[in-house]
């Protein structure tokens, strides 16, 4: 009965994608069918093999250390807040992105990251039949982040038709920037996180491949991109500026959850009072269908779509820490919850995203906030094709 669930779900998402498609008749099935293969394959190995196991232990042992080193230069400066036994969430989960934000700049300027990037980016060309450009952009965004990738193709974006502008900002609001996932890893099993990221990546290309289908010429399908002008800084001048970019990113996040969480509760409270039912619950009612076809058990599904409505609304760490909330919730649904949770899309990355594009290019930046909300649905999309073929090996 469960497969028989997940088979439909995944149908359902197709479905609800094919509605939203901007030509179906450029729809190309073959390279959908492969990435959703690969989805599967991917899936089992990380999650239910012994191979699956050591890759992640190894991946969050490397993020626990980095935490660790992170750690070191935030007790520095805020020892003396922090009580011994306490758990502070912006000083624990938020302040050591400043670190990760530092690690990324080092490894952009001795140019090992162009390098991965660049190259991961062309195999999967191979596989997904977009253009080098857009598989770049993919890779890139879950390494740099939803805005900060839009500097590496900065010389391209004015020169990008809208369609090729769209996979681009899909990919920036599907993924997730390797500066805030061992911040995520504080809050959520590494497992569901590494998994989420995996199949973002390839859930991107699907969702996308079927919304806004279509064919990159040869003439256009180039690769020249500058991943920021590290040339013209010195080290220690990139490394300040990184160093203030994670904390910029910190503080946005911090106020982000200071005034989203006040807020729901200031609706959650108006609702009790007039309805008897809190906001989150009457979202949960709306979201419940869709929780119950990515794997949830119903009788968890009203609390899961809360969840899920929550991150649409606000974002995923307001989400996260609404999941923390529910103490009784199955280790099936949790898991499922969590790889939708690991991604961009929500209302408030609409805004991001376009701001970033305008900062380099305000007439792309313009055509960027038109197809906003069609940029949600498809990255909401991505997350639950993510979180229901990831239940297929959850127990």
């Amino acid at each position: 009965m469960r497969y028989l669930i997940t088979i439909l779900g995944i149908l359902i998402v197709f479905g609800l994608t094919y509605l939203a498609s901007n030509d179906k008749r450029k729809i190309r099935y073959r390279p959908l069918i492969v990435m959703v293969i690969l989805q599967v394959i991917l899936a089992a190995v990380l999650l239910n093999t012994v191979v699956g196991s050591i890759v992640i232990e190894a991946i969050s042992g490397v993020f626990e250390k980095l935490m660790m080193y992170a750690m070191e230069g935030v007790n520095f400066v805020f020892g003396g807040i922090l009580n011994e036994g306490q758990f502070t969430f912006f000083l624990s989960v938020l302040l050591p992105i400043v670190f990760i934000s530092a690690l990324i700049g080092i490894l952009q300027y001795i140019k090992v990251l162009p390098f991965v990037i660049r190259y991961i980016g062309l195999v999967l060309s191979k596989v997904n039949g977009m253009g080098k450009l857009e598989s770049y952009n993919a890779v890139a965004s879950a390494v740099l982040g939803q805005s900060e990738v839009f500097i590496s193709v900065k010389k391209q974006i004015n020169l990008l038709p809208k369609h090729r502008l769209y996979t681009l900002c899909a990919s920036a609001m599907s993924t997730v920037s390797m500066s805030i996932v061992g911040s995520y890893m504080q809050v959520l099993q590494p497992r569901y996180v590494v998994t989420a990221l995996v199949l973002n990546l390839f859930g991107g290309f699907i969702i996308t491949s079927v919304i806004n289908p279509y064919v990159v010429d040869k003439e256009e399908d180039i690769l020249e991109v500058q991943v920021d002008e590290e040339e013209k800084q010195s080290f220690f001048e990139m490394l300040g500026e990184y160093i203030m970019d994670g904390f910029k990113v910190a503080i946005v996040v911090a106020a982000m959850l200071i005034g989203f969480v006040a807020i729901i509760a200031m609706i959650n409270g108006i609702f009790d009072g007039i309805f008897g039912v809190s906001f989150q619950q009457i979202l949960g009612y709306v979201f419940a269908p869709f929780a119950f076809m990515m794997g949830i058990p119903w009788k968890e599904a009203v609390d899961a779509g809360s969840i899920m409505a929550t991150k649409m609304v606000s974002n995923e760490f307001v989400a996260m820490l609404e999941l923390g909330k529910y103490s009784d919730l199955s280790s099936r649904t949790v898991g499922i919850i969590s790889v939708f949770l690991v991604s961009f899309a929500n209302f408030s990355s609409i805004g991001i995203i376009s701001g970033a594009v305008k900062g380099l290019h305000e007439k792309q930046g313009n055509v960027v906030a038109r197809f906003g909300l069609k940029l949600l649905y498809g990255a909401t999309l991505v997350s639950m094709l993510s979180a229901t073929i990831a239940g297929i090996f959850i127990k």
